[in-house]
């Protein structure tokens, strides 16, 4: 029988050849991550397999499974030793080997396989390792599987069966990119980079812009799990800063930048100037809302209160559902609202039928960047951009704070602002006129300015977003309000960017 997994084990002993180590800590709410061979070495990552092959059986599910792996040194033992646990619980693998995360979920549909298992950190620092999960396309796993998958885990609590197989499927890339390119090509002459971080979306996306008739500008494109440059993460200020720089060298028409598992997408304009992506999805809602009135779209709270805001938006009869961030969530959300699209400020964009299947695919999202600009002859990204309502929004700030603490900070901040809003405090010099509680807190004042705190899903960070309708001194006012209640909680490390 496989050992039962143990929380901490000694590099370079005996013991940790031998036994399974897996911190609990990784079973995060709908992803799984650990540092590898800190928190989780191969027969942990077997223990996980056995525990994943074990719940597809209790949840009635057929024993097939779709595995891919993204491109860092370590993703493809980590991979293997997935797939023995898969196999030992009777699971039929079907291993597509290096790939995306979209394409493992494109996977479950071409090949008619019911669940998934994609070996990724996703856009988190080399060291990471992690497996995003899902047995009922397109959605993955929320936190009742993963707690689920905890319990059966940690406890060792596995189901032996025979049956287990191992099927290599060749060549598999290509079929998702023919999918992906089976549109007309672009009638405008677009001049598009391409940045990939030097992570796994550097091997497909310039293929597939070509393909759509794209005059393509690699950058970064070369596989190097090193990461030579910056992590490949279109959120962060490095790589758009990297983007915006080759955009204005070369005169492009827009910047395209993908994360390490090609799930999400940045954007950069025709000047150089970064758009956060919450706000290329206004554009794109506007757009998609031409062509299907009345559509309902699903935004995380991170996100710009443009969606509910946007006289265009509402002239079409477009509706904001405002939801919990996480890919998982915003991917379930509309799955069941029957939404067009989901937008995540992180970049992750979910396009449902008849644009896509449902899943989050940043070249799936570059697509349609390209196709709204070439729905709109004449007009540049940067004319796209400057047409919205101005609104002044920071990037993502996270600052550090324990797994195990960074919930107890979230519930203390959001008691303190329920608090102010019951006894009438002013905020920001202002009354405040609602506090959201669907993930983390968000509160809002009278003029629109508001402030998010939530617990990052991923990693050992707070999340913390602000923006106003006003102007940048309100959207400062609102961090340092929002910082100096943070600061309440000695928990509470530094920030990774401030504004």
């Amino acid at each position: 029988m496989f050992p039962k997994p143990v929380a901490e084990l000694k590099p370079n002993t005996y013991a940790f050849e031998s036994s399974p180590m897996v911190k609990s800590t990784g079973f995060r709410e709908y992803d799984a991550r650990w540092l590898f061979e800190k928190e989780i070495n191969l027969m942990g990552v077997e223990a996980l397999g056995l525990g994943l092959g074990t719940l597809l059986r209790q949840m009635g599910i057929k024993p097939e499974i779709v595995t891919g792996h993204d491109f860092r040194s370590y993703s493809s033992s980590i991979k293997h030793a997935l797939v023995l646990g898969l196999m030992a619980a009777g699971v039929k693998v079907h291993d597509i080997g290096l790939a995306l995360s979209p394409m493992a979920y494109f996977a479950q549909f071409d090949l008619d396989v019911p669940a998934v298992a994609m070996v990724t950190a996703s856009h988190n620092d080399n060291g990471w390792t992690g497996v995003k999960m899902g047995a009922q396309r397109p959605v993955t796993f929320g936190p009742d599987e993963m707690t689920r998958l905890k319990e059966i885990v940690l406890a060792g609590k596995y189901e032996y069966r025979d049956g287990g197989s191992y099927r290599f499927v060749e060549n598999f890339p290509d079929r998702y990119l023919a999918d992906l390119a089976a549109r007309p090509k672009i009638k405008r002459k677009l001049k598009v980079v391409a940045a990939c971080g030097n992570g796994t979306a550097g091997a497909f996306a310039p293929k597939l812009l070509e393909a759509l008739g794209c005059d393509v500008v690699p950058l970064d494109c070369e596989l190097d799990y090193t990461f030579p440059r910056y992590n490949p993460n279109p959120e962060d200020m490095k790589m758009l800063h990297a983007i915006a720089d080759k955009v204005r060298e070369v005169g492009a028409d827009v910047g395209l930048g993908f994360d390490g598992d090609g799930d999400r997408c940045g954007v950069v304009d025709n000047n150089g100037e970064e758009i956060f992506a919450d706000k290329i999805g206004v554009m794109l809602a506007r757009d998609l809302s031409k062509l299907h009135p009345n559509a309902t779209f699903v935004v995380d709270v991170k996100s710009t209160g443009l969606f509910a805001t946007d006289p265009e938006l509402q002239a079409r009869g477009a509706k904001a559902d405002y939801w919990k961030t996480g890919h998982s969530y915003i991917k379930r959300r509309v799955t069941e609202l029957k939404a067009l699209a989901g937008f995540e400020k992180s970049g992750h964009f979910f396009f449902n039928a008849p644009v896509g299947r449902g899943y989050d695919d940043g070249l799936l999202t570059a697509i349609q960047v390209i196709e709204m600009l070439d729905r709109n002859p004449g007009k540049s990204m940067a004319d796209l951009y400057a047409a919205l309502p101005h609104t002044w929004g920071s990037p993502t700030m996270s600052p550090h704070c324990d797994d195990e603490k960074k919930y107890g900070v979230v519930d203390k901040v959001t008691a303190r602002f329920q608090d102010m809003e019951k006894a009438g405090e002013m905020l920001i010099g202002s009354k405040i006129r609602d506090v959201v509680t669907v993930n983390g807190v968000r509160v809002t004042v009278e003029d629109g300015t508001w402030g998010l705190v939530r617990a990052s899903s991923n990693k050992p960070e707070l999340v913390v977003v602000v923006e106003s309708p006003v102007s940048e001194a309100r959207m400062r006012d609102m961090f340092h309000a929002v910082d100096k209640i943070l600061r309440e909680n000695p928990e509470v490390g530094e920030y990774n960017q401030t504004i």
